[in-house]
């Protein structure tokens, strides 16, 4: 406090001050006193874009984390390591930009495709970017399949389970594709859509 205090200052803000501090800074003229107790806010993402500023909250859930919390929307399930390196792939996803596509094999991602126009084009970098290793591989993607494209694409690719939040309009001709592939998917139900 009292190096603080020997400084000029305005405004001082603190967690907390013991008795003495106080004494000490309220002797300065104009020195405003403020306790502060950590962040009110929620964290926010700020992205600086043409015209403005994009705001979106910090991706920091842990809901959809949980592989046991999602749903399997395939006839065919997955086997316990494709669930395995699912949530491992889900977990990096939330990371990659968007459109996010993770293609990730014994728990180690083997490809990644982000930030382009078309998550169909996601799909086609991460199985470029993995080559023969995404023979076997599982996918996460950070948003829904609006098409069964971005599936038939993984496939051809090698791809055996799917990750995805699901909530297209046209998640029953997906989850048909990813049948009739002999895939498994899964839905978790929140995305990790960022830009």
């Amino acid at each position: 406090a009292q190096q603080v205090g020997d400084l000029f200052l305005e405004v001082i803000a603190a967690p907390a001050y013991d008795a003495e501090a106080l004494a000490l800074f309220q002797r300065k003229k104009n020195l405003r006193i403020l306790l502060h107790t950590g962040p009110t806010l929620r964290p926010l993402s700020l992205r600086s874009i043409v015209g403005g500023v994009l705001v979106q909250d910090v991706d920091r859930s842990q809901a959809d984390m949980d592989p046991g919390a999602w749903q399997i929307v395939s006839r065919r399930p997955p086997t316990p390591q494709q669930l395995a390196d699912l949530a491992f792939a889900w977990r990096v996803a939330r990371h990659v930009k968007s459109n996010a596509i993770v293609y990730v094999k014994d728990e180690a991602t083997v490809g990644v495709g982000a930030g382009q126009m078309s998550r169909v084009d996601s799909v086609m970098m991460a199985g470029h970017k993995a080559g023969e290793r995404s023979r076997g591989a599982v996918m996460a993607s950070d948003a829904f399949f609006p098409f069964a494209d971005g599936i038939e694409a993984a496939a051809k690719h090698g791809i055996t389970a799917v990750v995805q939040p699901g909530g297209s309009v046209r998640d029953a001709e997906v989850i048909a594709a990813v049948d009739q592939l002999g895939l498994a998917m899964c839905f978790t139900g929140a995305r990790h859509f960022r830009h």
